[in-house]
């Protein structure tokens, strides 16, 4: 038997924050990008807004 076939009858899994970790990381940067011209208008978003800026900076 060679190692092809027998990497080929392993089953791959992921992690469960393989794929959460860069969905949250769009998410985030999407709301970055479209509450920042918005900011100030948006009276509703403040919580929201002021949470992600907070992050962003942690990140930088």
């Amino acid at each position: 038997m060679t190692a092809r076939a027998q990497s080929a009858d392993q089953e791959i899994r992921l992690r469960w924050w393989a794929v959460a970790l860069p969905v949250a990381v769009f998410v985030a940067l999407l709301a970055l990008l479209t509450a920042g011209g918005q900011s100030e208008s948006a009276t509703g978003l403040e919580p929201a807004t002021r949470f992600l800026e907070h992050l962003h900076s942690a990140l930088l």
